[in-house]
């Protein structure tokens, strides 16, 4: 029985993560999320149920529109299968539970974000705003955190990547963090609480820092600009599951 709802959960997961790439799409254009339905973003034929089948359609079409035969980039089935698969650990994280449910959610407008963000350098308030209230909901239904916990992660969150924000602005005389980057660490901290903020930032500046470094090494030099949404995301994607594991190993060490 459990297998089957760990399937089921998958199933699901799918679907959303087909959704999820409608989402990814068409935000960051201004575009509807609910029409027209799904279509080929070359040739602008829409696209049938059988066409759509989350990973499977992919594998049958042969990666290439049934209409004009444009390529379909592999991003679209690896999003759909980590939809899959977050449902899936979402479910191992937290059983089936209301907890699974919206870091589920979670874990899915945290995925929009670091493509969206990646793609375009933008952190869309459709996503972060709502989910900061969705946030604070969670911390009313959950024993793992409180409202108070949830409101101050949020403003804790937000208030210190602003402060960084302003204080490389003052040091560098150019803008260090976007609004987006603060309204989506005031999102991370309204879910995992003021405590987990540290440890978010942390875990993002050193995979920001790595990569800034190979960039430098491919000698794009040291302005480059780094979608620091797609690493903050990520990283709270990793403190969601592990992160009281980290700051009780840290603590532990010192």
């Amino acid at each position: 029985m459990t297998l089957y709802l760990y399937a089921l959960a998958a199933v699901f997961g799918l679907a959303i993560g087909s959704f999820l790439n409608v989402v990814i799409h068409r935000v960051p254009r201004g575009l509807s999320i609910a029409r027209p339905r799904s279509f080929c973003p070359r040739c602008g034929r829409s696209i049938s149920w059988r066409e759509n089948v989350p990973v499977v359609s992919y594998v049958a079409l042969r990666a290439r529109c049934a209409g004009c035969g444009a390529p379909i980039p592999a991003r679209y089935p690896l999003v759909e299968a980590a939809g899959g698969a977050l449902a899936v650990l979402s479910v191992l994280r937290f059983g089936f539970t209301l907890d699974a449910a919206f870091a589920y959610a979670f874990l899915m407008a945290l995925l929009a974000v670091t493509l969206i963000d990646w793609d375009f350098r933008i952190i869309p308030d459709r996503i972060s705003i709502p989910f900061i209230a969705a946030g604070l909901v969670w911390s009313l239904m959950s024993p793992r955190l409180s409202l108070a916990g949830s409101a101050l992660g949020a403003l804790v969150g937000g208030g210190a990547l602003l402060a960084v924000g302003e204080l490389y602005r003052l040091a560098r005389k150019v803008e260090g963090m976007g609004g987006g980057d603060v309204k989506l660490m005031a999102m991370i901290g309204a879910f995992l609480g003021v405590r987990l903020i540290l440890p978010v930032i942390l875990v993002a500046a050193f995979a920001g820092s790595i990569y800034g470094l190979a960039l430098m090494k491919r000698g794009h030099g040291g302005k480059t600009a780094v979608a620091f949404g797609s690493f903050l995301a990520p990283a709270a994607a990793v403190c969601l599951f592990v992160g009281e594991a980290l700051v009780s190993w840290y603590l532990g060490g010192l």
